[in-house]
């Protein structure tokens, strides 16, 4: 499948767990897909910014200022890359699943009204407690849509690693990028300014995506430490460190899975696509720029 077949009405739905998700783990593709002349939207499922309570207590009176600006900076972003900001939901981060009912509601009717084709998202890592939320939310909608999962970054292996997978199923698609889709990824990364501390380990040279496998959401998403809790034995509690115990949050997005309505078959073994032909074409239009 070329770029004529990809032109069209053809729609892509991301589902960021934070404003910059969207161009950690998929923004080279997203350039692809744009060139190719698919519209994207980009649902942000958090503010990006944890609950006031958890900010140094003299940031906390200038809590709704920084929600502000990381909004403004996800506009300027998507506005760079040519995405659509669809939709920015209000709850703080590392609170997503704990909503995972609301945002459900809120990504059908986003389907509803927008009409994607195809849904992408952060992968299952270990990341983020949002990252793996928003991946399980994903799943819920993989028999009404392919859903594909980018890497962002993980620990695996006891090294930070991103953009690429803990491990290879045998259906991935690995993107490097050309000099100007790198420099275009380092551009809209600079965009989000109040990140830039936290964005650079992030390779703007490459990414990875794959339709989305079929995961245990109520286990660790790899043995050994994850990226979360790399600063977990720090003796005090600091802001940007998310001390949840991961047993917790993935007891809790466990939970929701297997408590919501029964999940369809990941994208490649759903019925009536035995052949793996969606996704082949799909991975075709977004390679079409590697020649």
């Amino acid at each position: 499948m070329g770029e004529t077949e990809m032109r069209g009405n053809r729609r892509i739905l991301i589902l960021a767990p934070h404003p910059d998700d969207e161009v950690v783990a998929c923004g080279i593709a997203a350039l692809r897909a744009r060139s190719a002349g698919v519209r994207l939207s980009v649902l942000y499922l958090t503010t990006g910014v944890p609950p006031r309570e958890t900010l140094w207590p003299w940031r906390r009176a200038s809590y709704y200022a920084i929600v502000r600006r990381r909004r403004s900076e996800a506009r300027a972003a998507a506005s760079f890359l040519g995405l659509e900001a669809l939709r920015f939901r209000e709850i703080p981060a590392r609170t997503l699943r704990h909503d995972l009912d609301a945002a459900a509601v809120d990504v059908a009717d986003t389907i509803a009204a927008w009409e994607p084709e195809a849904i992408w998202v952060t992968a299952f890592e270990g990341a983020h407690q949002d990252h793996d939320a928003a991946n399980a939310l994903a799943a819920r909608f993989s028999g009404e849509l392919p859903v594909w999962e980018f890497a962002a970054y993980h620990f695996a292996g006891g090294r930070v690693t991103s953009n690429r997978f803990i491990e290879n199923h045998g259906r991935q698609m690995d993107i490097t990028a050309s000099v100007w889709e790198a420099e275009r990824k380092r551009d809209a990364l600079r965009r989000y300014r109040s990140e830039r501390g936290n964005l650079r380990h992030i390779r703007p040279d490459r990414e990875c995506g794959r339709p989305l496998p079929a995961y245990d959401y109520g286990a660790r998403p790899h043995r050994g430490r994850l990226f979360r809790e790399r600063f977990h034995r720090l003796p005090f509690r600091h802001p940007r460190i998310d001390f949840v115990p991961s047993g917790e949050i993935y007891a809790d997005i466990g939970r929701w899975v297997s408590g919501g309505r029964p999940g369809a078959a990941p994208f490649e073994q759903r019925p009536g696509d035995e052949t793996g032909q969606a996704d082949r074409e799909f991975a075709g239009a977004l390679h079409k720029a590697q020649g």
